[in-house]
Parts: C-alpha cells; sequence; structure tokens
C-alpha cells in the first residue's frame, strides 16, 4: 500500500497488554468521572462494579481493590518546621545503619542550586539489585546532621533503577563537614519520615532502619545571572525556548551537565519539557501552548498546571473535569488585562487577570530554561507576528518587569525564519555578493496563516557581513492555521464513528464526503469555491452530531451530566484527531510498499497504532448519551486524510498568490520559505507549484524527525543565530519594515445609506487616509471591518465627544501627524460640519479613527482613538463549544 494508516489501539503502554496489568492511583481514580469508573470495571471484569447500585466511592474502592497502585509518600513541598522534626527524629531513632549496602551504586558528585529542583534530566542515578523502593531519602552529614532531602524515582524503563529528584522549594543545608552520605529506607521508614515532616503532633517512636551510603563530593551554589538571552518562540499551538551559551557564558558551569551533554558550549541549547503522557516521562523541546488550573482555593497562591501536564490532566478528568483549562491563549493579546473566572477540579473558582496566566506559564519556561542550563537569565527575546510585533513586545514587557525584553533588535516570526535560511546560505557561500535576493515566507501556525515578502543583499565587509533587508507584511488569514487542519480531521473522524456505531458497519468513503477526486480538488476550488467541496462534508458532519454530539455550548441549558458528555466528546476527538494529524505529517513524503498487521511490533511499519488507556466517547442511543466501550475496528490512511485537507490548503494559497501569479510577480522569487508545523503537509508544496513557474523554486524538506518537526524550531533558531551574530559582531543588520498590506476593509454608511469605502482591502498601509462626514454634535459613529473575502469581522463604535475638541491650526494637525492629515482635506470642511479620518497603522495593526471639525471658521482637534484589526472575536475559536 502507498500510504501511512492510522489505527486506534486500546492500551496506553503495550500492544499486548493483557488484563489486570494497569495500575491506577487513589488521585487518578478521583479526577475521573463516575462512568469513567465503570469503563474500568467493565474492561477489566470486576464484576462487583457493574452492579447498577455502585456508587462512585464504592467504585473507586473496588477498583483499588483489585487494581490498585501504591501510593508513595514523598516529601516533595515544604511544610513549615518539617525540617527540622526530620532532625529530630535522626536523632532520636537512627542509631546506627545497616550493616550491608544492599549494594546501592551512587552518583559519584551531586551538585545543588538554590532555588532550583532536581529532576530526570540531571541524570543522578542510584542503581540497586533489588530490595530498594520509591521513598524518600536524606542526605547527611558525618555528624548526622540533616543537610537536604530528595525522592527516590523509578525508572521505568531500566528495571533496578532509580532517579534522585527534588522540587524548587527544597532546602539545601551548608555544612562545615563535608563528608556527606545519602541514606536510604524500607517502605515503612520512608512513611515515618514522611508523617514526621507534615505533622505537627509527635508521633510514636520507633527504630527506624536505613542503609547510608558515602557521596564523593557535594557542591550547593546559588544561580549566576548570565548575559545570555534566551529567547522564546510563544506559538497559538505550541511554544519553543533556547540559547546560545557561549563558553563562559557563567564563571562555573555544571560539570555534570557538560559531561552528560545536557548543556553544550558555543552551540544552541534547546529548552526540554517534561511530557507525562505516557507511563515513562519523555523529555521535548516543545510545549503545548496551554495552562491548566490545578487548585485555586487559594486565591493568592493558585498552582496551575501547563502544556502536557494540563492536557494530561484533562484526559485523565475524561475531558468533561470542570477544572479550568485555558489554549490559544497568544489570541489575548489585544485584550490580555480582562479578568477570567476559573475553577479547579473540586470546584473552588477565582478570578485571575489574562496577563497573570500568561505570566504564569512564561514564568514556567524561563524556570525551566534556568534548570536546565543552572543560571539566571536576565534578558529575553520574543519572536511575535510581524503584523502586531508592537502590542506583542508591549505586553512582554508589561508582563516580565523583572527581564530586559529585547525591543530594538527583536525579530518578528518570518523575519526570523528567512534570517536562519539566510545563515546556511552565507555559511555554504549560496549567495553572491552585492546581488539583490527576494524571497516569500508562508507561516502556517497554529491559528493564523501569514504571508511576507523581503528583498535583501549581502556584502562581505571589511569587519563584518553586511545585511540589507527590506521586508513587506503580504497578507494573512486569521482563520486558517494548524487548528483547521486538526478540525477537519476530527470531522471525518466523527463521521466515520458515528457510521460505525449507528450499526452500519461499513467503511466510510472519504469520496463520497470529498466528491471530486485528487487531482480535481484544486479546479473545484477555483471554480465552486472552496465552501462547495466541503458542502457534503458539513451535512454529514451534522448528521453525525445527532450520534456523537460535540456541541456543547448548545446543552448549557441540558443536565449537568449531558453538558459534561458532550463537552467531553468535542476535547477527546479534538486530542485524537491532532494525535493523529502529527503522526502522519511527522512522516510526509514517506511512501511505504508494505502494510504490516496491527499485531506485527514493527517500528517502521506502515500501520501506526496509537495506544489508548481508556476509550471516552458517549454515543446517542435512543434519546439517551451511553458510555461506550467498544473501539471502532477503523483504519485511517495518509491518502484519505490528505484528501481532506487539500482544498482547505490550496484556497489559503490561491487567497495569497493569486494576484503574484497573475502580475506576472511570481518569477521574482528565488527563495519561498514555508515554516509552520503544518508546512509539512506535502499539499502546501503541491498547491504552490500551482503558482511556482517551472523549476525556479527547489523545496527542501528534512527527513522526517522525532517528535519535534525541524519547521518548528526555525523561528527559534533563526532569532538565536541572529541576537548571536549581532553579539559576536560578525554581521551587520539593517532591516527596513517597508509599508504593509492591508487585507481587511473599513467602511462607513453614509446618512443615505450608501456605503463609503474608507480603507480599502489589499491597500497598502501608507495610502491617502479615508474619511466620512458627520454633524458636529453627531456621539457615535460606527464602522465596519471586513476580511478580504467581504465577511463582516467586526463592528466598531467610535463615541465623539464634542466636548473634548480643542481649537488648532492646521500647521499643528502637521506637526502631530505629519502628511496623514492633508490640508485640502481639512479646508473643504464646512462650519458645523465634524469630518471623520480613518487611516490604518501598521506598527500597530491597526487603525486610527481622528475626528476634525470646523465651527465658526475655526478647526477643532478631537480624540483619536486606536482600533484593532483583529480582536478575540475575530479568529476562529474551535473550543468555543459551537463545533
Amino acid at each position: 500500500m502507498n500510504g501511512y494508516s492510522y489505527r486506534l489501539y486500546p492500551d496506553a503502554t503495550s500492544r499486548e497488554r493483557s488484563r489486570g496489568t494497569m495500575r491506577y492511583t487513589r488521585e487518578e481514580l478521583t479526577d475521573m468521572t463516575t462512568f469513567q469508573l465503570r469503563n474500568i470495571c467493565y474492561k477489566e471484569r470486576l464484576i462487583e462494579g457493574l452492579g447498577a447500585r455502585a456508587g462512585r466511592e464504592e467504585l473507586i474502592q473496588i477498583i483499588l481493590k483489585f487494581l490498585g497502585a501504591d501510593d508513595v509518600l514523598w516529601i516533595d513541598r515544604p511544610a513549615e518546621g518539617g525540617f527540622d522534626r526530620v532532625q529530630n527524629a535522626i536523632s532520636r531513632h537512627m542509631t546506627s545503619p545497616m550493616s550491608s549496602d544492599g549494594g546501592i551504586s551512587v552518583p559519584a558528585r551531586l551538585i545543588l542550586y538554590e532555588g532550583l529542583n532536581v529532576d530526570k534530566l540531571d541524570r543522578y542515578v542510584v542503581t540497586a539489585p533489588g530490595g530498594l523502593s520509591e521513598s524518600n531519602v536524606l542526605l547527611v552529614n558525618e555528624s548526622m546532621e540533616l543537610c537536604g532531602i530528595f525522592n527516590l524515582v523509578k525508572d521505568d524503563s531500566l528495571s533496578g533503577t532509580f532517579y534522585l529528584t527534588a522540587g524548587s522549594g527544597s532546602t539545601w543545608k551548608r555544612s562545615g563537614n563535608r563528608q556527606y552520605s545519602l541514606l536510604f529506607f524500607r517502605k515503612r521508614d520512608s512513611e515515618y519520615l514522611y508523617q514526621t515532616y507534615y505533622s505537627s503532633r509527635p508521633l510514636p517512636p520507633i527504630h527506624i532502619q536505613y542503609i547510608q551510603i558515602p557521596l564523593a563530593d557535594l557542591d550547593i551554589r546559588e544561580l549566576e545571572p548570565t548575559e545570555a538571552v534566551l529567547a522564546i518562540d510563544f506559538g497559538t499551538s505550541n511554544t519553543t525556548a533556547g540559547a546560545y551559551l557561549h563558553n563562559g557564558y557563567i564563571q562555573a558551569p555544571s560539570s555534570q551537565d557538560l559531561l552528560n551533554g545536557r548543556v553544550r558550549l558555543d552551540a544552541i541549547n534547546y529548552v526540554s519539557f517534561p511530557d507525562p503522557t505516557y507511563k515513562a516521562t519523555d523529555w521535548i523541546e516543545i510545549l503545548p501552548t496551554a495552562i491548566g488550573v490545578a487548585d485555586c482555593s487559594e486565591p493568592a497562591n493558585i498552582r496551575y498546571e501547563f502544556g502536557y501536564e494540563a492536557i494530561r490532566s484533562m484526559r485523565r478528568g475524561g475531558y468533561s473535569s470542570r477544572a479550568s483549562v485555558f489554549r490559544s491563549i497568544k489570541r489575548w493579546v489585544n485584550n490580555y488585562n480582562k479578568t477570567e473566572e476559573i475553577v479547579d477540579v473540586h470546584g473552588n473558582a477565582a478570578k485571575v487577570s489574562r496577563i497573570d496566566l500568561l505570566r504564569a506559564y512564561m514564568n514556567y519556561i524561563i524556570r525551566m530554561a534556568e534548570h536546565q542550563f543552572k543560571c539566571k537569565f536576565r534578558n529575553v527575546h520574543f519572536t511575535s507576528p510581524v503584523k502586531m510585533k508592537t502590542q506583542f513586545l508591549q505586553m512582554f514587557d508589561e508582563m516580565l518587569p523583572d527581564y530586559r525584553i529585547e525591543q530594538t533588535y527583536a525579530l518578528d516570526e518570518g523575519m526570523a525564519v528567512l534570517y536562519n535560511t539566510l545563515a546556511d546560505g552565507m555559511e555554504r557561500g549560496a549567495f553572491m555578493e552585492g546581488q539583490t535576493y527576494h524571497a516569500l515566507v508562508i507561516d502556517c501556525g497554529g491559528g493564523t496563516t501569514d504571508l511576507s515578502s523581503c528583498a535583501f543583499t549581502i556584502e562581505d565587509g571589511h569587519m563584518a557581513y553586511k545585511l540589507d533587508v527590506h521586508t513587506t507584511y503580504e497578507n494573512g488569514d486569521t482563520n486558517f492555521g494548524g487548528h483547521n487542519i486538526t478540525y477537519r480531521i476530527m470531522q471525518f473522524m466523527k463521521i466515520v464513528f458515528a457510521d460505525f456505531y449507528s450499526g452500519r458497519r461499513q467503511v466510510t468513503d472519504i469520496d463520497s464526503l470529498i466528491e471530486a477526486p485528487g487531482a480535481d480538488v484544486f479546479r473545484q476550488v477555483d471554480e465552486e469555491g472552496v465552501k462547495f467541496v466541503y458542502q457534503k462534508l458539513e451535512q454529514r458532519y451534522q448528521e453525525a452530531e445527532r450520534i456523537i454530539p460535540t456541541a456543547f455550548g448548545l446543552r448549557e441549558n441540558c443536565s449537568r451530566d449531558e453538558y459534561l458528555r458532550v463537552r467531553g466528546n468535542f476535547y477527546f476527538l479534538w486530542e485524537i484527531a491532532e494525535e493523529m494529524k502529527q503522526q502522519f505529517f511527522r512522516k510526509t513524503g514517506i511512501l511505504r510498499n508494505r502494510f504490516h498487521s496491527e499485531m506485527e511490533d514493527d517500528g517502521d511499519s506502515d500501520l501506526q497504532i496509537t495506544t489508548m488507556e481508556r476509550w471516552f466517547l458517549s454515543v446517542e442511543r435512543n434519546g439517551e448519551l451511553k458510555d461506550e466501550y467498544e473501539f471502532p475496528d477503523v483504519v485511517f490512511n495518509i491518502k484519505e486524510i490528505t484528501q481532506l485537507i487539500k482544498a482547505d490548503i490550496y484556497e489559503v494559497v490561491r487567497k495569497f498568490l493569486d494576484d503574484f501569479y497573475h502580475q506576472g510577480r511570481m518569477s521574482q522569487y528565488s527563495i519561498i520559505k514555508l515554516t509552520g508545523q503544518s508546512c509539512r503537509i506535502d499539499v502546501f508544496r503541491e498547491a504552490l507549484k500551482e503558482f511556482v513557474p517551472g523549476r525556479s523554486i527547489e523545496f527542501r524538506q528534512k527527513p522526517a524527525e522525532g517528535r519535534v518537526p525541524d519547521l518548528k524550531l526555525a523561528c527559534l533558531r533563526g532569532a538565536i543565530r541572529y541576537l548571536n551574530a549581532r553579539k559576536t559582531g560578525s554581521i551587520q543588520v539593517d532591516i527596513t519594515h517597508d509599508a504593509a498590506v492591508i487585507p481587511y476593509t473599513v467602511s462607513a454608511y453614509a446618512h443615505n445609506g450608501r456605503e463609503k469605502i474608507l480603507i480599502n482591502s489589499l491597500d497598502r498601509s501608507d495610502g491617502i487616509p479615508g474619511s466620512i462626514s458627520r454633524p458636529f454634535e453627531t456621539a457615535e459613529v460606527e464602522l465596519f471591518l471586513s476580511g478580504s473575502d467581504g465577511q463582516l469581522r467586526q463592528k466598531f463604535v467610535y463615541v465623539n465627544r464634542p466636548d473634548f475638541y480643542k481649537e488648532v491650526l492646521y500647521e499643528d494637525i502637521r506637526d502631530r501627524y505629519g502628511d496623514k492629515i492633508p490640508q485640502e482635506d481639512t479646508d473643504s470642511i464646512i462650519n458645523g460640519e465634524t469630518k471623520f479620518f480613518v487611516y490604518p497603522d501598521d506598527r500597530h495593526w491597526g487603525f486610527y479613527v481622528l475626528p476634525v471639525a470646523r465651527r465658526n471658521e475655526r478647526l477643532y482637534l478631537g480624540s483619536q482613538k486606536l482600533l484593532p484589526f483583529e480582536t478575540d472575536l475575530s479568529e476562529l475559536d474551535f473550543f468555543d463549544g459551537m463545533k
């Protein structure tokens, strides 16, 4: 089979998991809904839990009885007086160590930092042939003075292997005696130490047995500040971070990290984030842009979860938990001071500003960077969309007052991607000196797609390369990005699953939903429009809503159980659609000649099996939503998914490049750069070839990578290389932002009902301002913002305050606003008239309204107001509960 197939499989850890091997903690079960607990009893054949009268707590007890996992009582949160209480327990109850060391092997040297946690990446590995279990470990000196507390965590990937961890609030006590040891305990004794640490009441005395293993060396340090710049690429779906760490970025780098390869000097280092989705936590260089609320019982001390942890908690709660999870938070830039109500899993509620949520997310990223690179960052660079660069930098500056946010030399996302390409070319000597090159950059992010063009020349100066860049924002679509592709896949999956559960059991053919043959989809979009292509799909999706409902926003007037089930359906289908998208397009361009069955354990099989621990769908049966335990026996393949998304991708490419093509401008571009995770999809390149003449453009794709696509890191890598080149003086860059193309129309209606265009779509931002006249006493002026497709996006109301007007001369207007307001336009204003001038500002990505009036033959100037082109409401929100 030429292609790549995808099947869901009911397991989270193994393809051949037998019943009874999964283990659950009370914490996990408490987060689940009653119907999820029944689901476990059904799958595991726990007969006691299948009775109709079994309540929630009873179900939890039954599952724990047969499938309970041992809870580990770790000392992982600071408690007042706890450190001293454990010290007293050492003095009273620990007289001498056990004679045998139990074959335990510990690291030769530990390097600990005040205020930093210790985790698996620090690679403080402990091995033991047997008898050792997860527990608390004490750090003491020769006099048995307590110097710190670790947690001993089992490494599930290696038998008999553990690693030391500790929280960022852990106490590390320096000692005059440098003979340090680690004390290991049996489970019972470790739990006694836990009770001692957290209980203010005295415990009955016991004899604590322990194994004492000496350390060769221990170093407790404070974080050094660094002048290195931490670069952050804040994305709609995912965020990445990294820094160039030169030799000497701090005086004393951690020798452990250097030996382990965790820090590489004179190289780009990426920040890794923990992904606890599966049993063995993975660490990858990408973090989902998501914030979850773990505990808001104390509004002054709210505990959040970020990225994968937020998504895992949502998954563990069956996608129907009440706990707030915020996604697409990048869209908040124009309204970041708005207050949001948050709720945790226990129903506690609090109100918090959006900027506080964003600050918590960014502080988490910075903390992770400081932990991995063992330094204190003071300088941070953010890449941002070119059209809203000013707003983003203003938001970041206000959000993080303790850091220096790069303003003067900050790169926008498109320019960072382009610089990464230019840096590669300069290293290869691919550019001729003094020649002008033209490039197009198409950036398909999670929520938006943008098109930028630039012209650049490179000269090899006597002391540095000279790079002269003129860049222009050409077009954009705020309603197309990676989320649109996920949604299309989700629509298809929902239709297929609905057909399966409705009893039809037949394979749903993509050709019955997208009727145009693959080769004719582009032509049909040209002739009929993209909505026509998806007409049948949308119809079938609405029909599937009757079987597998997902529009939870329409169920707010229903019962709580029904609302949560429908909400759970949406988020469950969204997550598995996102996972399937990533699995398919991580291997874009690969064609397979073999097709393996699902039971063949071949890592390179054409059949990708995604294992699922639990199935979360609720299906409508006889007017009532019922739990569905059966996994649908359905295989998806790359061909049908490609056919599914082809029209959407072609439409956005056509929207961007059609005018370029008909004007004959495409031939001048020697570089077309695709960036963003979604651009790994072959359909993007296929669509581009409809507009790119002959073989003038060569597309280069790196081979399939791991979980982080190279295109996602291109923006971050470009920003880091640019900042380092400026710092070392190897390049002089002059970047000029030419007037942007405005993909919006702003209009108003005259008194006779005729529409007057004030800003025309696809005009340059430096064009002549539009204006509309009203009587001087007018209180409100309505303005209408439409997209380039003619669809109304937003209605604005400018509140006119005549009492705020000030008398001016035209020279005053010219001095303040330059040539934005021509004198002939003010000279034509008659007595009693107010002319409202409207003109775009691409620097703030919006448009200004400026009223100028005449009374008694004198000019008066009103209050200027900036109105944004893009607000929360102007972008398509897939999580609004209406899909």
